[in-house]
């Protein structure tokens, strides 16, 4: 079942789902919005081929073919049309064995075109970590993206049984 805000709030004020930091003005009817972190992830041009299997084996496997880039304060980065870059919450979330939640766009956003995931949108019980965006630009435009956005929200759902991930983004704190 999805939580709705006064069984999220009630879980936040019980410390059984963390976020940090913790906005109330981010709660919504059943989702908590989310920040775009000052730094992402670009993909290098030029690449002919991305091997999967060895990407998948390490959670560092995408920092040979990309490079970390600030968005400033008083900035931004300019999404281009057909571009994929990666992007973090500034938000750490942690959440129970029987608790697990969703990543997905806002309509505001996805109606030009901006897309904050592919296709990882489960955040898996039991984690402790800021999630990463798959920010891809689906639009004909620019897309100008600052740092601090709540570009993205989180819809949390109970599970039946409970589960604890241990992947190689278990404890993923940066980008």
């Amino acid at each position: 079942m999805i939580l709705t805000r006064d069984i999220i709030l009630a879980a936040i004020k019980a410390r059984e789902i963390i976020i940090e930091p913790f906005d109330i003005n981010s709660l919504e009817a059943a989702s908590y919005n989310v920040t775009l972190a000052h730094k992402i992830r670009v993909f290098r041009e030029g690449l002919n081929e991305i091997d999967v299997t060895e990407i998948g084996m390490s959670a560092n496997g995408l920092q040979g073919i990309t490079t970390v880039v600030e968005i400033p304060p008083d900035g931004y980065y300019l999404l281009k049309p057909g571009e994929l870059v990666l992007g973090m919450t500034v938000e750490t979330l942690t959440l129970p064995p029987n608790i697990g939640a969703w990543l997905q766009g806002r309509s505001r956003f996805a109606r030009m075109g901006l897309m904050v995931h592919i296709t990882a949108s489960f955040i898996q019980p039991g984690i402790s970590n800021r999630q990463v965006f798959e920010i891809y630009n689906a639009s004909r435009n620019a897309i100008k993206m600052q740092a601090g956005a709540r570009i993205a929200q989180v819809i949390f759902e109970r599970c039946e049984g409970e589960a604890h991930y241990t992947g190689i983004f278990a404890a993923q704190k940066d980008i």
